[in-house]
């Protein structure tokens, strides 16, 4: 099957906005606290990175790498953790950053390695929710976009490890989803 970008879903300019609000809400439900940003690699990597920059509070940041897609464009059954974080997670205001939640079985079974390391709280920040694609219930505390049933690339999602770079989100127009 070929492939063809579609026009941005969502610009960057909107994009960037939504970081701006986001950021300013988790400044102020976290302001006075211990806050480490997990971010989800690859695909969060830029999402983090405008996040990051945009608080207004002090915090720290470490990372997490899965697997969830490989080459396909459907997720696969069981996420594949590669990287789990470097630091100690005991008595830590933890907030996940994420680029998409699809399913919901990545951010579920991130979310269950992460609270047996007994963090103080834990909340998901996901730029993406494709809600109506949820096998598995999963919290969103802080969410950028509600988007359509439809494969997304740019902004770090990729397909095949292309359209990364991209400064907006795009359908990957052609590709049949499960």
């Amino acid at each position: 099957m070929r492939y063809r970008l579609g026009p941005p879903l969502i610009t960057a300019t909107e994009i960037q906005a939504r970081i701006q609000e986001l950021a300013t809400i988790i400044s102020s439900d976290y302001a006075d606290r211990d806050l480490l940003l997990i971010c989800v690699l690859k695909g969060g990597a830029m999402f983090w990175a405008d996040l990051c920059r945009a608080l207004h509070i002090p915090c720290q940041s470490d990372f997490v790498a899965m697997e969830s897609y490989r080459e396909a464009t459907s997720p696969l059954a069981e996420p594949r953790f590669t990287k789990a974080a470097d630091v100690a997670l005991a008595d830590r205001d933890i907030l996940i950053v994420e680029d998409i939640i699809d399913t919901g079985h990545t951010s579920a079974r991130l979310r269950e390695l992460l609270w047996a390391q007994s963090p103080r709280s834990l909340a998901m920040c996901a730029l993406l929710d494709k809600a109506e694609r949820r096998q598995v219930d999963t919290a969103i505390e802080y969410c950028g976009f509600i988007i359509p049933n439809a494969f997304v690339v740019g902004y770090g999602l990729d397909y095949a490890q292309q359209y990364r770079h991209l400064a907006y989100i795009a359908v990957l127009e052609g590709v049949l989803e499960d």
